[in-house]
């Protein structure tokens, strides 16, 4: 089958309602390709008014009427590669007014027929073979149905040759929203299936096919509009519930103020979607219950009477309604909204203060003092720019002593020294202020009286220092002003004349170099020294002293006071020869030594100097010569070819240039030294010239020797204690030490608490602890006697090794006196350890004799401890 490519029909008819709005599909025009990768580029004719899209859909560019005639215009298609062409002439019929119909006219279907109406055109176009224009269908949305509701019958005039069957294309039909419009393919019947929403879809572009049985085209497709009349059933919207604006106070009548907005779902062509807006409340009504009114189309609000006041009524609540049917209240639906007015301040209240007069005081001398505190009161809104105050002084201050600050809290104006005041000069002050706002006045309003102000300050007297006149003061004299002499009068002055107070005292309160006292009474400076020049504590020829001025004031006060000196120079200082010591070689060549001259006076008294060789001795004229190199500097050179090596005194005397002249007589101490090839002295040398001679250095070995022997005194003595020591601890023969024989168990009883022996005493006596601070042992059960303690023999601090015994046997002798020394003779507690022990008697173990036997005479020879032994034993039969 061959494939023709362009538009299918040369005409093309559709039928759109008579108001066309910008962006608006109007209809879909068809363009068979026969390949699909060509791209095919739509145009029209009128492309301020229609634009086509890549699918065919025209659409509409602005919003427009359409007249009664049908508007034409030429859609074309063009390929970009091969630069072909198509076009197809469109034709916009405007829908006829809808007029309504009976309920049975609207039952009555009609009939579509192929083809519906033939004409022949002459246009520039190829003639075409059929063409219909099929009128819209226009059905109200939010219809109750029954439904599927029929709406037309499509057939063609070639159904009774041939068997047809027909179908719908198109949003609504086949395209989302699909199943809304259906079509009976063999009667053709098309139907609604569902009611329709205009605020959706507000029409619908179906295309209606009618083919064989085999699928083949028997005619051109015919384009169905189907329009959906608005009904009215949306409200208005306003786009905000709350609407905020602001108006200024004292606004004229037509003053704009906002605009309040409310939207309509329902076609706003129709009345179903004209608004309307008005005013059903102000609150509050004050002055008047219609200060405002609305545009009733487009929303605005505006002012219509005067006497808005802010410090009245600060804002308005108007309820605001929009009502549709252009403003209907019968059939019309509505809605309302909230219009909030605040009313902005301006500058229509001047500030104005709260007294005529305000009163303050203020201490001399004192600045950034607060002096007084300026109240006003001001009606607009606080702490903007009309309410803020600002202070300005309009007489009684032409030296600027004052100025006022605002309290940005308060509003206050803070009257503030700047500048010291003087009570003997200003007593009072009388100031005039004025108070005024940060942005002017509104028009036509004036500063009252009350925006004018006094304020009157007290100066309050208070004690002042008293100053030195001049300060500092400058006094020139000549140096070596002897002892006891009068300087000069150094002066204060009170300012305080309106107090009663004695004179002044004087005092020095800075005096460097103690050369001056003044005179408490009248402050006259006598020197108490000789004023030099020369003094370390003299800058730049000038001496600084300071005096102290004081009165008896309550409190008192004092000032002081500079007493600068210029001393002026005499010749009274002989110049000097710098350096002291030089070097020079012990031959002729090279041998010169540059000297300088120093005086610590100043010119005329200093340089040039002269510089020669006294006559006495000889020797000095005969070894040296001197030749002066400019007005300070002089060379000293050897005038014999070979002078020994050595320290030689060289007197210069050195004259200045002073009248009279000064002179004086330095001696330069010169060493003589071997040289090298390159002039400089040898290492011996340079010892003997760096001054280091024979007496240093036995100086110096003298006390390395003398370090030696005490560290070696130190040595020797260390030993010696050592050994000391040792033989200290070797004095107790080993096998005689009691240590070895006192032996200490963990056991019960008393019995074994007798060797709780106090070792110390026969070692270090003298460091025996008393019995309250020994550590906590083994202590005895039993009570300790109520006895004198006797006296033990105190061993001296340093003992000779020989007397140990003889404290030994002293010790023994009063310990075996003293009652109060364990053993007690008491009853002993020893503790209960059972029966059934598994150890054998005691009084099993036979003694290699009997008791009758042995002889326990020498138990008296130990002593009164054993003595109850040896009774026992020893005694006989008793």
């Amino acid at each position: 089958m061959l494939c023709k490519m362009g538009f299918p029909e040369d005409v093309h008819s559709a039928v759109v309602s008579r108001s066309v709005h910008g962006g608006q599909p109007l209809l879909n025009v068809r363009f068979q390709s026969c390949d699909e990768n060509r791209k095919i580029y739509f145009g029209s004719s009128e492309p301020e008014d229609f634009r086509v899209g890549e699918d065919g859909v025209v659409y509409a560019e602005r919003s427009f009427q359409l007249s009664a005639e049908p508007t034409e215009f030429v859609v074309s298609a063009q390929d970009k590669e091969t630069q072909e062409e198509w076009q197809m002439k469109v034709k916009l019929t405007p829908e006829p007014a809808f007029t309504g119909a009976s309920e049975k006219d609207q039952k009555k279907i009609e009939d579509i027929v192929f083809p519906w109406q033939q004409y022949k055109d002459s246009s520039h176009l190829k003639r075409q073979k059929r063409d219909w224009v099929i009128p819209p269908i226009n059905l109200p949305e939010n219809s109750r149905g029954p439904f599927p509701q029929e709406l037309v019958r499509i057939r063609s005039d070639r159904d009774k040759s041939l068997s047809l069957r027909y179908s719908v294309t198109g949003p609504g039909a086949d395209q989302p929203p699909t199943g809304i419009f259906i079509i009976n393919p063999i009667s053709g019947q098309l139907s609604v299936t569902k009611p329709l929403d205009r605020e959706q879809i507000a029409s619908f572009h179906l295309r209606a096919h009618a083919v064989d049985v085999n699928g083949n085209q028997v005619e051109n497709p015919i384009d169905i509009v189907i329009n959906v009349i608005d009904m009215n059933d949306n409200r208005p919207e306003f786009l905000h519930q709350v609407w905020n604006g602001t108006v200024p106070e004292g606004s004229k009548p037509g003053t704009y103020v906002m605009t309040v907005t409310a939207i309509d779902a329902d076609d706003p062509n129709a009345q179903n979607g004209m608004l309307r807006y008005r005013i059903l409340s102000q609150a509050p009504s004050s002055p008047s219950p219609n200060m405002f009114t609305i545009n009733n189309e487009t929303g605005d609000i505006i002012t219509v009477a005067a006497g808005l006041d802010r410090e009245k009524v600060q804002q308005y609540t108007l309820i605001i309604q929009a009502t549709d049917m252009e403003g209907n209240p019968t059939y019309g639906l509505s809605n309302t909204a909230t219009a909030v007015i605040t009313v902005t301040d301006v500058n229509d209240n001047p500030p104005e203060f709260t007294a005529m007069t305000f009163y303050g005081e203020v201490p001399e001398n004192r600045v950034d003092v607060i002096v007084a505190n300026l109240t006003v009161t001001d009606k607009d809104q606080p702490h903007t720019p009309a309410w803020n105050a600002r202070y300005q002084m309009t007489g009684g201050d032409p030296t600027g002593q004052f100025t006022i600050l605002t309290d940005p809290n308060s509003n206050d104006g803070l009257v503030t020294v700047v500048k010291p005041i003087d009570f003997e000069t200003n007593r009072m002050f009388v100031l005039t202020v004025a108070a005024e706002n940060q942005v002017p006045l509104a028009k036509g309003i004036q500063h009252p009286p009350q925006s004018t102000a006094t304020v009157s300050i007290t100066v309050i007297d208070v004690n002042e220092s008293p100053y030195f006149v001049p300060n500092p003061k400058l006094v020139r004299q000549e140096e070596g002003l002897l002892a006891g002499s009068m300087l000069t009068t150094f002066t204060a002055r009170d300012p305080d004349r309106y107090m009663q107070q004695t004179s002044l005292r004087y005092s020095k309160l800075s005096d460097p170099a103690n050369w001056l006292k003044i005179d408490p009474v009248n402050g006259q400076i006598t020197t108490t020294a000789v004023l030099d020049r020369e003094s370390i504590y003299v800058q730049n020829n000038m001496y600084n002293a300071t005096f102290l001025a004081s009165d008896n004031g309550i409190p008192p006060m004092s000032g002081t006071g500079t007493l600068q000196i210029y001393l002026l120079d005499i010749n009274d200082n002989a110049p000097q020869v710098n350096p002291k010591e030089a070097t020079t070689c012990e031959t002729l060549q090279p041998n010169a030594i540059n000297i300088t001259a120093v005086d610590p006076d100043i010119d005329p008294n200093a340089g040039p100097f002269a510089f020669e060789l006294p006559d006495s001795p000889p020797s000095i004229k005969r070894n040296w010569t001197i030749v002066r190199i400019s007005g300070d500097h002089a060379q000293l050179s050897l005038r014999i070819r070979f002078l020994e090596a050595g320290i030689y005194d060289v007197p210069i005397v050195i004259t200045d240039s002073g009248n009279p002249h000064a002179s004086s007589t330095s001696v330069l101490k010169v060493k003589v030294c071997q040289c090298d090839i390159n002039g400089d002295c040898t290492d011996v040398d340079r010892i003997v010239g760096a001054g280091l001679g024979t007496g240093a250095i036995i100086a110096i070995l003298l006390c390395i020797i003398i370090l030696l022997i005490l560290v070696l005194m130190f040595v020797v003595w260390m030993k010696r204690r050592d050994k000391e020591r040792q033989a200290k601890q070797l004095l107790i023969d080993p096998e005689d030490d009691v240590r070895d024989n006192i032996l200490k168990y963990d056991e019960e009883g008393g019995g074994e608490e007798d060797q709780d022996y106090d070792l110390s005493q026969l070692q270090q006596p003298d460091t025996v602890e008393p019995d309250a601070i020994k550590p906590v042992g083994i202590r005895r059960l039993d009570e300790r006697p109520i006895h004198a303690e006797p006296q033990y023999p105190v061993r001296s601090a340093a003992p000779h090794p020989g007397d140990i015994g003889d404290f030994i046997n002293e010790g023994l002798k009063a310990a075996d006196n003293d009652p109060t020394a364990p053993p007690y003779d008491s009853l002993l507690v020893f503790d209960y350890e059972g029966s059934g022990s598994t150890a054998g008697s005691l009084s099993s173990l036979n003694s290699s004799s009997s008791g009758g036997e042995q002889d326990y005479d020498y138990l008296n020879d130990w002593g009164p401890r054993f003595k109850k032994l040896a009774d026992m034993y020893g005694g006989g039969d008793d």
